[in-house]
């Protein structure tokens, strides 16, 4: 009696094969993320009118409309503070700002300041919802800010648009009414007194909250170490000078 022919060997599937399936499947949704954004970017209003829309909230409140170059200690302050990563590369600051996005969402006290500048100018232009529809939309806006407007462009509409606290709107009115200089003339305390305020205009407001905005200088004062804008010797100088506050 013949013995039984061997069985066919068993065929391994090749590791490869397996590894070129899930890449195409990351591939596809990761195309399909992109198409799904593209699609709700584009649905999104235009955002062209963000210089006359500024404008008009510094007429309404008998401001005067600040011009570039803006004064560079307070950009300084400002970005250092409100948005470290503002002068990267664009889909470095997008990613960093749909995180942070993401997180100011998911915060059940509203907004806890963790929005980029283009995103904190679109919300103060096109609306102040809150939720994840509201945080979705003010992400896009803020990307078709940053791609239809130069960084210098975006900051300085920020920083007319904004309030300072004490009824002063723009940082024009917030330098004069505050230290009654120039915005040019700033020094290095007064603009990190100036940046820290728009998180929280009233409880930092120097002339009624002098500790608390002396308590909020130091924070900006410590992120421009951190940022290497000002040296630590160079920080505790600004933070003991005096700020010639108008009260």
């Amino acid at each position: 009696m013949s013995e039984p022919a061997p069985a066919p060997p068993r065929t391994r599937r090749r590791p490869r094969s397996r590894l070129v399936r899930v890449v195409a499947v990351l591939l596809a949704v990761m195309a399909a993320f992109v198409f799904s954004g593209l699609g709700y970017e584009l649905s999104l209003p235009s955002v062209s009118d963000a210089p006359a829309l500024v404008a008009a909230i510094v007429r309404a409140h008998g401001g005067e409309n600040g011009h570039l170059p803006l004064p560079a200690k307070l950009g300084e302050a400002v970005v250092a503070v409100e948005d470290e990563h503002f002068f990267a590369n664009v889909m470095v600051n997008i990613v960093d700002g749909a995180a942070r996005g993401a997180l100011t969402a998911l915060h059940t006290s509203g907004d806890p300041g963790g929005s980029t500048i283009a995103q904190q100018l679109a919300k103060q232009l096109y609306g102040s919802g809150t939720g994840f529809g509201a945080t979705l939309e003010q992400v896009g806006l803020g990307l078709k800010l940053s791609l239809s407007f130069s960084k210098p462009e975006i900051l300085e509409m920020y920083l007319n648009a904004i309030y300072f606290g004490n009824g002063y709107w723009g940082y024009v009115n917030a330098a004069r009414g505050y230290f009654g200089v120039s915005p040019g003339s700033l020094d290095w305390a007064q603009a990190a007194m100036l940046a820290g305020l728009p998180q929280a205009p009233s409880d930092y407001d120097p002339v009624r909250h002098f500790r608390l905005a002396k308590e909020r200088q130091r924070q900006v004062l410590n992120q421009l170490v951190a940022n290497h804008v000002l040296s630590a010797a160079q920080a505790l100088a600004a933070y003991r000078s005096p700020l010639q506050l108008h009260r």
